[in-house]
Formats: structure tokens, sequence, C-alpha cells
């Protein structure tokens, strides 16, 4: 089952179990679905030898809940605040000691894409969970700041010509159109 399936599978039982509840204000669905994603992020990352998937899961969850939100209040802002705290989120979850493994799938990908990678950048803050990931890697690549690459990497290849950039908060962002395009689908339908 591809990664879009699983989250795809998540999305609706998310939005079908908000929807059952939703009697509770919009402001207490949002709290609820930040503390639902913290847990997410934690069992998730755990698991990660199996499920590398658990921060864009953990974004697609907030959006699903923020989106619920919205149809209960018919706010457009709670949607935009659910996106911002899945983005604090994917930030605050560099800091977890999972956030390595999380790393090393990210690199992998990346280095699956460009092999003839030679550096790996990554913001200063997290050159330390990037050196342990290249470290569970193997793998050996020049470590350069570049405080425009959050939650994830950017890979270079030789001469610098081309380059593969994999982060969290980029996926979340690749997948912000199709999440809002859904849940407002949905909403109309309900």
């Amino acid at each position: 089952m591809s990664l879009g399936d699983i989250l795809e599978t998540e999305i609706q039982g998310e939005i079908t179990r908000i929807r059952e509840d939703a009697q509770a204000k919009a402001a207490q669905i949002v709290a609820q679905a930040q503390e639902r994603a913290r847990s997410m992020v934690e069992s998730r990352t755990r698991a990660l030898a199996t499920d590398y998937a658990a921060g864009l899961t953990r974004a697609r969850s907030a959006a699903d809940l923020d989106a619920n939100a919205q149809r209960l209040s018919a706010s457009d802002s709670l949607q935009v605040q659910a996106f911002k705290a899945a983005e604090d989120y994917l930030h605050s979850a560099t800091t977890a000691p999972e956030y390595p493994q999380v790393l090393a799938k990210l690199i992998s990908e990346g280095l699956a894409a460009l092999p003839s990678a030679e550096v790996i950048e990554a913001a200063s803050a997290e050159h330390d969970a990037v050196r342990a990931a290249l470290s569970q890697l193997g793998k050996t690549l020049e470590l350069r700041a570049n405080e425009s690459v959050k939650t994830g990497v950017r890979l270079v290849g030789p001469g610098g010509k081309s380059s593969v950039q994999n982060t969290l908060l980029g996926r979340l962002n690749a997948s912000r159109a199709e999440l809002s395009a859904q849940v407002s689908r949905m909403l109309a339908e309900g």
C-alpha cells in the first residue's frame, strides 16, 4: 500500500471521527488536534523503522482536524491555524530523540534520487541529528549549514549542479492544496 493510500485511510478515519464529535467548540477541537498530533508523532517516530512518514501523517491529521473545525465554525481562519500548528509541531519534532531516524529515511530517499551527492545541507540546529542519521546509514557527506533547509535535508551533487531537497515541511506544503480540496469536498458532501 502506498504512502498516499495509508495517509488517505488515516484522513478518512479522522474526518469521520471529528464529524461524530462535532458538538464540541471549534477552539476545543483545535486544542485536541494539537495534542493528538503530538501523540501521533511520539508513537510514529518509535516505529520509524517501518514507517518513516510520521511527520507527514501528523501534518495530514492536523489538517484534517482543522478542516472539520472549519466546517463547524464556517471559518477559514481555523484551517490556517491548524496548518500553522502542524508546521510548529514539525519544527519542534527536530529536537525529539527519534528525529535522527526520520532524517535517516529522508536522506536515504534523497540518495536514491541523487546517488552522486557529495554535500548535505541542513539548518545548523539540526546538524547533530544529521550527523547521527549519516552514522546510522554508514554514509559520509560534507555537511553544510543552510538555514533555509529546516525539518530535513538538501543533498547536492558534484559541482552543485543538481540537488534534491527532502523535508517534512516540504511534504506538508506539497500536500496542502490536496488536503484543502479534500476537506472542502467532504464538508460539501456532509
